[in-house]
């Protein structure tokens, strides 16, 4: 009696028992939590299989309930919140291997107070992509001589605008220079025609020097004869020789 008294007791913990389906070579997640309002930070353990009456089986992974303290590899780990109490198994890369019983073990403070969450997953492989090895059909040979004949008249069409653009640029060079030319040919034009103004407004200051010259020539050359008339009338010829007197003015 006191035996099966205690086997109950043992057992009494045990309160749930999950399934969970996972996909090979993805991340799954195995459920267990506690309510850490309540009973604060508790040690965690997972293990596979049944799990024992102390501790965990086969452990993969304890946690002090702030940290993970051991891990058998770092395939296994704790990603949820531990400050909420959430201390699910997260299994990543997925193998067939994997399938089983896992066991998560809350170490409540107490005689035999611990919670057990027994979690079944089972793995099931990634469905396959088939590739067809069967011959084009007519309509899709159609539709590929189609697509490379279009891509023949873009190809074309892309070199003649490329052309057009080459010689619209060269024609638009030539019409630039020949501006610059006619630009320069009416500048030196205006200069030459801005000199020879100024040469026509200089001439008339010019003929009248010119005449101005030519009338004091005239007038030295008359007080010259004038002067020699008036010294030869001032020679006198007395007793046989003679005498000079310049009446000077």
């Amino acid at each position: 009696m006191k035996l099966v008294l205690l086997l109950a007791l043992l057992t009494a913990s045990e309160c749930d028992s999950t399934e969970v389906k996972g996909q090979a070579g993805q991340t799954t997640s195995l459920p267990c939590k506690y309510d850490r309002k309540y009973y604060g930070a508790l040690s965690v353990c997972w293990g596979r299989g049944e799990i024992p009456l102390f501790r965990c089986g086969d452990q993969l992974i304890s946690t002090d309930g702030d940290r993970v303290e051991t891990r058998a590899s770092s395939r296994y780990e704790l990603l949820g919140r531990l400050e909420d109490g959430d201390v699910s198994l997260t299994i990543l890369h997925l193998t067939e291997g994997d399938a089983g019983r896992y066991g998560c073990r809350v170490a409540i403070p107490g005689w035999f107070n611990d919670e057990k969450h027994h979690v079944d997953l089972t793995v099931v492989t990634a469905p396959q992509i088939h590739t067809s090895t069967a011959q084009p059909t007519a309509a899709a040979q159609t539709e590929g001589h189609m697509t490379s004949t279009k891509s023949l008249l873009t190809s074309f069409c892309s070199v003649t605008s490329s052309r057009e653009k080459q010689e619209g640029g060269l024609l638009t060079d030539s019409l630039f220079y020949v501006l610059q030319g006619l630009i320069f040919l009416l500048i030196v034009s205006g200069l030459l025609i801005i000199r020879g103004l100024k040469l026509l407004c200089k001439t008339p200051q010019r003929l009248q020097q010119i005449g101005s010259l030519i009338k004091f020539s005239s007038t030295s050359s008359t007080l010259q004869l004038h002067t020699g008339q008036s010294a030869e009338d001032n020679i006198y010829h007395i007793s046989g020789k003679e005498v000079t007197y310049k009446n000077y003015p």
